[in-house]
């Protein structure tokens, strides 16, 4: 099979692409005290050189109380880490790669290292801490666009703040901001586009990543239907958000029953917008696995480019894979599959 299609160019709004590639974010917690460093820099800008078409950063907080649950998260304010974070986007430039933040706050996850402040949730916020975090989001956007970042990413997935609010499991509230349907749940989602979106103007790309399954619980859905997932992304859309990031634990699995259709297919098909799809692209075997000395494989492209070709989704994100072989995407389009390296735990514990 043919893969010319995964390196064409893409283009919607701004952002301008060489390929179809993209880094997934991934938690690194290197950025010392919430400061982005040079090494952080490097590990970037490696994989830029080495094709990636768009560099998503790994999550990135903003300026609300306990936004990030551990302190070497990197912030996505003040000026000591703004500064470094225009570093890094120019360092990314230059290897010829695009690059977007994904601004993040993970809401209740009591776990790893406790923050100075308690932890903000569907269930503890205020009015006005509710009101506080649309507008930390908001200049959080503006940040970006400011140091020249080509896009944004919001993270509304995996059991975070934003996605508390969607969950019937975690959002209790009686308020506007609560409701029995993922429409109503959605509000706070919503207003978060909306404050950003007119933070960077109408022609910055705005990313959001969704996703079903949570880290609490993996089959966990949101949406029970094609109705329901209508309801849940159509007022996202037009609140404002241009690409959809549709997070699943392996991308070749149908999301409703009597349809192949991965979560990224479903999700262009209801709202024609342009879609990520993401979930073990690289790989073959189970990622828990790898810390249990097993080989993770690598992935047989074969379905992932019948997917594209067919037109379920725009572009492809890649994770795991890219930690312990940051030339993946030049291997791929060389054809070498047989020089991929397989995902191995050790890849975590460095910024190679």
């Amino acid at each position: 099979m043919s893969l010319d299609s995964l390196f064409t160019p893409f283009q919607y709004k701004g952002l301008q692409l060489k390929n179809r590639f993209v880094m997934a974010p991934m938690t690194r917690a290197f950025a010392t005290d919430g400061i982005p460093t040079q090494q952080i820099a490097d590990y970037y800008s490696r994989r830029a050189a080495a094709e990636v078409g768009l560099i998503l950063t790994e999550g990135t907080v903003i300026d609300r109380p306990a936004s990030k649950n551990l302190k070497d998260i990197p912030n996505f304010y003040g000026d000591e880490a703004l500064a470094q974070w225009k570093h890094i986007a120019k360092g990314v430039h230059r290897a010829g790669g695009a690059i977007a933040p994904q601004i993040w706050h993970v809401g209740n996850t009591p776990y790893g290292w406790q923050p100075p402040a308690p932890f903000e949730s569907p269930e503890t916020m205020t009015a006005e801490d509710i009101d506080a975090t649309i507008k930390a989001f908001a200049n959080a956007a503006k940040a970006a666009k400011d140091a020249g970042f080509d896009a944004l990413e919001i993270h509304g997935a995996h059991g975070y703040l934003i996605d508390q609010f969607f969950w019937e499991g975690t959002n209790k509230r009686t308020d506007d901001f609560g409701g029995s349907t993922i429409k109503e749940r959605s509000r706070f989602a919503v207003a978060v586009v909306k404050a950003m979106r007119e933070a960077v103007g109408p022609d910055f790309v705005i990313i959001i990543r969704l996703s079903q399954w949570k880290q609490q619980d993996y089959t966990v859905k949101l949406a029970h239907t094609p109705q329901e997932l209508e309801n849940w992304v159509l007022p996202l859309a037009e609140a404002g958000v241009d690409i959809f990031h549709a997070s699943q634990r392996r991308y070749w699995e149908p999301e409703f029953e009597g349809d192949d259709l991965n979560f990224a297919g479903w999700i262009k098909k209801v709202t024609g917008q342009p879609t990520i799809t993401v979930g073990s692209v690289g790989l073959s075997g189970d990622f828990m696995g790898a810390f249990q000395g097993q080989n993770s494989g690598t992935a047989n492209i074969d379905e992932l480019l019948r997917r594209y070709d067919r037109g379920d989704f725009d572009l492809v994100a890649v994770g795991r894979s890219l930690l312990h072989d940051p030339e993946w995407v030049q291997k791929v389009k060389a054809g070498q599959f047989n020089e991929l390296k397989s995902f191995e735990a050790s890849s975590l514990q460095t910024l190679y």
